[in-house]
């Protein structure tokens, strides 16, 4: 027996795929997720290798927005879902580029009525060899291609939103710690009023209603404070989540917000409004997405063109000379009653989709943008006379309390010129909170190389996910 057909066989068998279980388990990934910490040195040679510079001291316990942005780089869950989809699409890339199989058909027959045959058994065998036509791979390749670009987009855009999202925790939390400690200066101050004004109504030198006034506004404030305390707890477990981590892995760590806007003369300028309309990430990927939709186009353009089959064959009638067959096959279909026209239409509805799509994206961008400049240049004002008025509070606080000092006036003035720098700064603060909310969003409409380093982001393209990263 020859052996060609076993080696056949074994060679088509070592060339296939073989099935691998991995199944999930929710209480290691959990335990995992739990486990995760910034004393990581996975995470210490992470933030080395993007910020280009070394850490003498590991592991941290201060952190500033642009280390924690690379601490949520490093194995935040949303980033490789993105990474995971991208993986997705460029595995198409394989299957666009598959060129159809040869296929063999085996046909047995039965002729008892052949002259001279040792065997009436007729042992026909025919292939069929596909070859594509009109350029139908290249055109699927092409498409592909877009596709997997598409995604690679989507994953720097899912970068910019995972730093999006630290900053607005981050500062949420500083604000809200701030607020939280003038709260408790003017919470100490009205106090320290009441107790005068309760020694002064004793003593009746004050009526009812101006000592009821100050419990009232001594009890708001109050209510201010476990607000902005709540406030506290709710912003650490939100810039928690933004990092990929648990509450617990921020447990005694220094997190610092640099409130300078330096970059702003930069990021409000025409200039940059241009290159964002035409270098971010959605943008980029718009424009894949009907780089896409046009090679989907031209594929089923191609598509209305029929393959040819090559189907040579060959009939053995148990070794009679006389009644061995060759034959040459060859098939092409007929286009006459369908030549894709539909999905040629579809194609042509996708193109003018993603087309509209992308003029739709632009005009959100250019809005977004414009929006942004605008309630930045607005905070920025406000800021400037909330800087005027608490810088006229603070001097009158002093004059109070100068006074107080000289002995030319009792305590209750410096007291109520110090609550009202108290509100003055809460108000500032407010200011700045709104300038620090407007710098962000100009920071996410612009996606400016100014705010997000370049080698950072390329970098992430083709760094592998770190080792503690969840793999089932």
């Amino acid at each position: 027996m020859k052996p060609w057909p076993a080696i056949l066989l074994a060679c088509l068998l070592t060339g296939c795929a073989h099935y691998a279980s991995q199944p999930l388990a929710p209480d290691q990934s959990a335990a995992q997720l739990d486990a995760r910490r910034l004393e990581d040195p996975g995470l210490k040679m992470f933030l080395e290798k993007n910020s280009g510079r070394e850490i003498p001291d590991w592991p941290k316990t201060s952190w500033n927005f642009p280390e924690l942005t690379l601490v949520a780089f490093y194995d935040h869950p949303g980033l490789e879902v993105a990474r995971a989809q991208w993986l997705v699409a460029q595995a198409g890339l394989k299957t666009a580029g598959a060129r159809p199989n040869p296929s063999v058909s085996f046909n047995p027959g039965y002729d008892t009525q052949i002259p001279g045959n040792y065997s009436p058994w007729l042992l026909p065998v025919t292939l069929d060899l596909p070859v594509e036509t009109a350029g139908k791979r290249g055109q699927r390749l092409a498409e592909a291609a877009k596709i997997a670009e598409s995604a690679r987009w989507d994953f720097v855009s899912a970068l910019w939103q995972i730093r999006s999202g630290v900053r607005s925790g981050l500062l949420d939390l500083t604000i809200a710690t701030r607020r939280s400690e003038l709260l408790q200066t003017q919470f100490a101050a009205q106090t320290r009023i009441m107790l005068l004004l309760q020694q002064r109504f004793d003593a009746g030198e004050i009526a009812r209603p101006e000592l009821t006034a100050a419990q009232i506004a001594m009890s708001k404030t109050l209510l201010d404070l476990n607000d902005a305390q709540s406030q506290k707890s709710a912003a650490r477990s939100r810039l928690a989540e933004a990092l990929g981590l648990t509450e617990a892995a921020l447990a005694g760590q220094e997190l610092n917000f640099d409130f300078s806007t330096g970059a702003a003369d930069a990021l409000t300028t025409a200039d940059a409004r241009r290159l964002a309309l035409r270098s971010r990430a959605d943008i980029l990927g718009a424009l894949a997405d009907y780089a896409a939709a046009e090679a989907g186009l031209r594929l089923e353009i191609a598509r209305q063109y029929p393959d040819l089959h090559f189907g040579p064959g060959y009939a053995w009638n148990s070794g009679n000379a006389g009644d061995n067959q060759w034959s040459l096959g060859l098939t092409l279909e007929l286009p006459v009653l369908d030549q894709n026209q539909g999905p040629i239409a579809e194609a042509r509805a996708r193109r003018q989709l993603a087309a509209a799509k992308f003029i739709e994206l632009q005009s959100r961008v250019i809005a977004g943008i414009d929006r942004a400049v605008a309630e930045f240049h607005v905070a920025e004002q406000q800021l400037q006379t909330g800087a005027g008025l608490l810088a006229a509070e603070l001097q009158q606080q002093g004059s109070a309390q100068a006074q107080r000092e000289a002995g030319a006036a009792d305590q209750l003035p410096a007291l109520n010129a110090q609550l009202e720098s108290a509100g003055a700064s809460l108000a500032q603060l407010e200011a700045e909170t709104r300038l620090q909310a407007a710098f962000g969003q100009l920071e996410d409409a612009l996606q400016s190389p100014l705010t997000l380093s370049p080698a950072v982001v390329r970098q992430m393209q083709i760094t592998s996910p770190p080792g503690n990263a969840f793999k089932p």
